[in-house]
């Protein structure tokens, strides 16, 4: 890269604001589980949105790559450089401030740095609610939940991360910065131009703050876990707890008996709350603004109904906070436990609520017939109709095999969800993991608007390329 553009990029922020040296480049240049790995001259860390306003300038007048950074815990390569060593990484991990709170509009503004959980507790101490919930908020920011859309366990009742925001202040590629931090819910003014950044992983735009939704402090909540037969069991109980509840189930994870032998063995901290093992299982919470309801005994008698019914096998209600953080730890630990499978293969498909139990009957079939030596390891958030449907090696001398045969398995995983009306990315995003599946599944005028569209906003393809759209679909 010219020395002289380096230098261009350090006098923007000063020392504090860029890394060069190999020890201090090399986090940022690979991901938390060592799937991804790339190559930067620099790592730029900005304090402020005129910074980034200046360091985006200044790449797009040297068409220089830059990818954008927030928390580096995304499991598809989005956030990591190519090979070439020619791209910049922009971190936005130094704005972390809290703008402002505002109770009484239900609104946090946030600047893309802050972490997830600080922003829930700072949403805490004003008395509300930030719904977004996922096992890396002690580490994931804002600014990446946001531009990858992010889910979690909390999108049965409040919605994925785009349904939180409200305004988003926002970097272009030519280095202009669109001040949307409007904190109104209703603005019928035009274009909704925030919702061209939200998921679109930073290739049209660099999110450097948002105005975000809050909510109700919960002051009920109950947290059970579930044992019986399987998926249709567990969408029947579903269907009964919303409607007892009157829609107030926060969450709702199923586990098949794979996913919780896998956990228990490789992290035995973890311990089934059950003496008797089920075929599934699954962790439901509900929540209530109003303090000392009936949400208990509405929950009690629904778990009732469906163990006279035959939905149910067995249920525990957690008795104490203690005993609900156990609950989920559980699930929270599944996909740590996963990357220590031989042969560990991942997904993260969509498909509608109701069809999940077809869908993972026919998964199921087709992986034993055309795969023998993958096991089927499935889990995620049915009642969203977002699953993990993963696979590891039946036995640790199959794992090279399996991984040999990673595209087979993720064709008939990823084909049979898209075959019923899913999608083969839920939450997780594109990146550079699923740019093959892009030109697989998506639909040819589908994918030109697309094209379009990042070439209206991005026409030298400087803003985090090769990712989500393929470079050969913008000449």
């Amino acid at each position: 890269m010219n020395p002289a553009v380096l230098e261009q990029l350090k006098a923007i922020t000063g020392p504090a604001g860029w890394l060069t040296g190999a020890h201090d480049v090399a986090p940022y240049v690979r991901d938390w589980r060592n799937k991804w790995s790339g190559a930067a001259p620099i790592v730029m860390r900005p304090a402020t949105v005129e910074e980034v306003a200046a360091i985006v300038s200044t790449c797009a007048d040297a068409e220089i790559g830059i990818v954008p950074q927030a928390g580096n815990t995304g499991l598809v390569g989005g956030g990591i450089p190519d090979n070439s060593g020619q791209e910049v990484i922009l971190s936005v991990n130094r704005m972390t401030r809290v703008r402002a709170i505002d109770p009484q509009n239900n609104t946090i503004t946030v600047e893309a740095g802050c972490i997830l959980q600080d922003v829930q507790e700072a949403a805490r101490g004003a008395g509300r609610l930030y719904p977004l919930s996922l096992a890396a908020e002690g580490s994931c920011r804002i600014g990446g939940t946001l531009s990858t859309n992010a889910g979690g366990t909390n999108v049965l009742r409040y919605g994925n991360a785009r349904d939180h925001v409200l305004g988003l202040e926002v970097v272009l590629a030519d280095g202009r910065i669109w001040n949307g931090l409007r904190g109104l819910r209703k603005d019928n003014t035009g274009y909704d131009l925030k919702q061209l950044f939200l998921g679109t992983e930073g290739t049209l735009g660099i999110i450097t703050a948002a105005v975000l939704k809050l909510w109700p402090l919960p002051r009920d909540e109950v947290t059970a876990w579930l044992g019986l037969a399987g998926p249709r069991e567990a969408l029947a109980m579903l269907q009964r707890l919303q409607d007892g509840t009157g829609g107030q189930v926060t969450g709702f994870e199923y586990m098949a008996a794979s996913a919780l032998e896998m956990t228990f063995s490789q992290l035995p901290a973890n311990r089934s709350p059950f003496s008797k093992e089920h075929p599934a299982c699954v962790l439901m919470e509900a929540a209530s603004s109003t303090p000392d309801g009936d949400l208990r005994r509405v929950v009690e008698d629904e778990l009732a109904k469906g163990l006279d019914e035959g939905l149910l096998a067995d249920a525990i209600i957690a008795e104490s906070t203690a005993q609900a953080r156990a609950f989920w730890q559980i699930r929270e630990d599944m996909p740590q436990a996963q990357t220590m499978m031989s042969g560990s293969i991942s997904h993260d498909v969509a498909v509608p609520a109701g069809s999940i139990a077809d869908y993972l009957d026919q998964v199921s079939e087709q992986i034993a017939a055309r795969v023998p030596e993958a096991r089927i390891i499935p889990y995620g958030h049915l009642g969203d109709g977002n699953m993990h449907v993963n696979l590891c090696a039946v036995s640790p001398a199959d794992g090279a095999a399996l991984l040999s045969r990673a595209d087979d398995v993720n064709d008939i995983v990823e084909s049979l969800a898209v075959a019923f009306g899913g999608s083969f990315s839920a939450e997780h995003g594109v990146g550079r993991l699923r740019m093959r599946q892009m030109d697989a599944y998506k639909d040819a005028t589908e994918l030109g608007l697309m094209a379009t569209l990042k070439r209206s906003l991005d026409p030298a393809n400087t803003l985090n390329p090769g990712k989500v759209i393929a470079p050969d679909r913008l000449e």
